[in-house]
């Protein structure tokens, strides 16, 4: 417990708009909830970035002391193209297109999101709820709002009447929108003939014959909301109050502004204390989509397939990048950007592996220790993470040291000047600071003839896969040889060559 009262945290608290000293409502201890993914589809690297962005708040938060109870939810159904609760489900439209059950879409991609999220060596949450698996637990809010007069339901739907909710709270608390802007703005759309106000949105939905995923509930045949979700599971794990609640700058409105009026109208209760939102990803100044050719997904860096990108780059060295800048700002990913994390990167680990193997110099008794410098660069490393969790100015240190740690390499500084304590005292922090709290992973590389030998026949193999148009094959050998931390570069002149992540 000594960390949590040395260095008292700082989070810029979205609701509040500044930046605040965080006090968890139990102490010792931290309920912090996660908007997980909709999987309906690969993950894209924007997820990548916000869920390791908050899985550096939980490893810190952990480091520090804190007992921290981490919800991280699937949505696996009630999403709809249009979060106003209008349009299609995501899960069924993907349904349709790969000719599939929606389940089975919901299974793949929830596969295929959790082995990203291992890639990129992020710790799994403490509780992963699924929105299915909680129906009962929606249609009890939503029966509870009914009856607080805050929703109403029309012709086997049931929407949320914010207007009545504004009588009593603020709703646009957490965006800042103005409730008459937005009347005015979702005036003229279309699909609003049901609602009383164009900005309600809907908390159950009648389904159509056609729509697969339908539940019972006392308005017939639906399904949930995609806001209700995210009320249900985050109260009923961290409970009415809880201490954090993260997720993308894209969510914050509605679909934050509504779960926060969800929670007051259900219970007199806001939820989170605290809102953090990440900021966006670009690439070379432009936003990432699908129209612009630009949108690389996470397993395309690590494979290098894809002809924006120069070569592949290891999960390590892409979440290096993630920690080079604020996870409020935005992320501007190039080619030399992700060149220059992958030398800060080596320079770390390769201080790491040379202070690891320290414990056995035998350092002068007779100088005078100067130890002095060693703790503030530990102070200073610890007081900038707790600064709103400011990864970008703690790396600055941390490079510092490892720059100290090269010149004893070197001989170009005496280690001499430092105790044994001190220097062992470091080696714990460093590895600490870079394995447990940043996330990292030890690269251990391997250029073995067996390893050639039998890269060469895969590749043989893959190469004769695509001679004879066999796409899928050579695209499982490629994608199972990522998972396995090895990636496939093809060349422009039709060879390919394989590298070690």
């Amino acid at each position: 417990m000594k960390k949590l009262e040395k260095y008292p945290v700082l989070i810029f608290n979205t609701l509040s708009r500044k930046k605040e000293e965080f006090k968890s409502l139990i102490p010792g201890k931290v309920g912090m909830y996660v908007c997980g993914p909709t999987v309906y589809n690969e993950p894209h690297i924007g997820n990548v970035r916000t869920f390791t962005s908050f899985d550096l708040v939980y490893r810190l938060l952990i480091y520090l002391g804190y007992k921290v109870r981490y919800v991280r939810n699937i949505t696996d159904a009630g999403h709809l193209t249009n979060d106003r609760g209008e349009g299609v489900n995501r899960m069924e439209s993907q349904a349709k297109l790969e000719q599939l059950e929606p389940m089975e879409i919901v299974q793949k991609y929830t596969v295929s999101f959790h082995k990203i999220m291992e890639m990129f060596n992020n710790y799994p949450p403490t509780i992963e709820p699924t929105a299915t698996g909680h129906i009962v637990e929606q249609i009890e809010m939503i029966e509870n709002l009914i009856s607080k007069n805050f929703a109403y339901e029309v012709n086997g739907s049931v929407y949320f009447d914010v207007q009545e909710y504004s009588e009593k709270f603020n709703y646009g608390e957490l965006s800042g929108r103005k409730i008459d802007e937005l009347i005015a703005g979702y005036r003229d759309l279309d699909g609003q003939e049901e609602k009383r106000n164009s900005i309600d949105f809907a908390l159950w939905k009648k389904a159509s014959p056609e729509h697969i995923m339908q539940w019972r509930s006392p308005w017939g045949m639906g399904f949930p909301g995609w806001h209700l979700e995210c009320s249900v599971m985050s109260t009923k794990y961290l409970g009415e109050d809880f201490d954090i609640h993260g997720g993308g700058m894209d969510l914050k409105f509605p679909h934050h502004e509504c779960e926060i009026a969800q929670n007051k109208a259900s219970c007199n209760h806001g939820g989170a204390k605290y809102w953090m939102h990440t900021n966006m990803l670009n690439f070379n100044g432009q936003k990432m989509s699908k129209s612009l050719g630009n949108s690389i997904l996470p397993i395309q860096f690590l494979t290098g397939d894809h002809p924006l990108l120069d070569k592949a780059y290891s999960a390590n060295t892409v979440r290096f990048l993630f920690l080079q800048t604020h996870y409020s700002s935005e992320l501007d990913v190039n080619i030399k950007g992700l060149q220059d994390a992958e030398k800060g990167l080596n320079k770390l680990l390769s201080a790491s592996e040379i202070i690891s193997k320290l414990d056995t110099l035998k350092l002068s008794k007779t100088s005078l220790p100067d130890d002095n410098s060693i703790e503030a660069w530990k102070e200073t490393v610890l007081k900038d993470l707790c600064d709103d969790f400011n990864t970008s100015k703690s790396l600055a240190t941390m490079f510092e040291i490892a720059t100290e740690i090269n010149a004893w390499q070197n001989k170009q500084k005496p280690i001499e000047i430092y105790s044994l304590g001190a220097i062992e005292g470091l080696k714990t922090f460093f590895n600490d600071i870079i394995f447990e709290v940043f996330g990292l992973k030890k690269e251990e590389k391997s250029n073995s003839g067996a390893l050639d030998a039998t890269m060469k026949l895969i590749i043989d193999l893959r190469a004769k896969a695509r001679e004879s148009k066999d796409w899928a094959t050579s695209d499982q050998i490629r994608d199972q040889l990522a998972t396995a931390g090895i990636a496939i570069k093809d060349q422009k002149d039709g060879e390919s060559s394989y590298s070690v992540n």
